[in-house]
C-alpha cells in the first residue's frame, strides 16, 4: 500500500520512487479515461480533495479533453447530439437496461467508440508526461498542470478550448430533460402498442388452439 502522507511531501528518498510507482498504477488500471485524469491530478504534492480550486480545474480538463476531441465542450455535446426521436436518444452508453432521465445530461454517454479511443490515448500522453518528470525526480504539482494542459494539447494539434462553451450546464440540463420527456413519452406509447399486439397474437393464438380442438 502507498503511504499517501508520505507521497504529499517531497524531499524524501522515496518520494519519486512512491510516485512513478502510483503513475504506472493508473496508467494499468481498467477505470474510465476520466477517473484517470482526476486520479493523476490527486497525486499532485499540492492537491487536497477538499479544495474547491481543484475540483473545478478538474472540470475544466474534462472539458478540454472533450472539446480537444469533438470540438465542443460537455454541455454542447449532450444538447447537440441528444435526439428524442433515435434510438436510445442517440445514446451510446448508458447504466441498467434502458436509458433513464439522468443519463441524458452526461457527456460520455453520446460518445462514439473512436472518440472514446481517442480521449484515452490522449490520457496516455498526460500519464506519459507525468512518468518522464517523475523519473527525472521533479514534482508534480497542479500549477504544473494548469500551465501545461493546453501545451499537451496543442503540441498534439488538438483544438484548445479558450473559455466555458456556449452553453450553461443548468441550460443543457433543461434542454436535455425536456428532450427526455418526449422521448418517454413516445417509447411509453410504443411499449402500449406493443403490449396491445402481443395480446392480439396470444389471443389469435388461442382461438386457433380451439379450433383446431374442434375439428377434432
Amino acid at each position: 500500500v502507498m503511504d499517501d502522507q508520505r507521497l504529499k511531501e517531497p524531499g524524501g528518498w522515496d518520494y519519486f520512487d512512491e510516485l512513478l510507482a502510483r503513475i504506472r498504477d493508473i496508467r494499468a488500471s481498467e477505470k474510465r479515461f476520466y477517473q484517470k485524469v482526476r486520479d493523476l491530478f490527486a497525486l499532485s504534492s499540492d492537491y487536497r480533495p477538499d479544495d474547491r480550486d481543484a475540483q473545478i480545474f478538474f472540470a475544466e480538463v474534462q472539458n478540454k479533453l472533450l472539446y480537444a476531441v469533438t470540438g465542443h465542450t460537455a454541455a454542447e455535446i449532450v444538447v447537440t447530439r441528444a435526439d428524442a426521436d433515435s434510438p436510445n436518444m442517440a445514446l451510446t452508453s448508458w447504466k441498467g437496461a434502458r436509458v433513464r432521465k439522468q443519463d441524458v445530461t452526461i457527456a460520455k454517454n453520446y460518445l462514439s467508440a473512436d472518440e472514446v479511443d481517442t480521449l484515452n490515448r490522449l490520457v496516455v500522453i498526460f500519464l506519459e508526461q507525468a512518468e518522464l518528470r517523475a523519473k527525472e525526480r521533479k514534482d508534480l504539482t497542479l500549477d504544473y498542470w494548469r500551465h501545461n494542459v493546453d501545451r499537451l494539447l496543442a503540441f498534439n494539434e488538438r483544438p484548445i478550448l479558450d473559455g466555458a462553451g456556449s452553453i450553461s450546464r443548468d441550460r443543457m440540463e433543461q434542454i436535455a430533460h425536456e428532450r427526455y420527456d418526449q422521448f418517454d413519452a413516445q417509447r411509453r406509447r410504443d411499449e402500449a402498442l406493443e403490449a396491445d399486439a402481443e395480446d392480439l397474437r396470444e389471443l389469435e393464438a388461442l382461438e386457433e388452439r380451439i379450433k383446431k380442438e374442434g375439428d377434432k
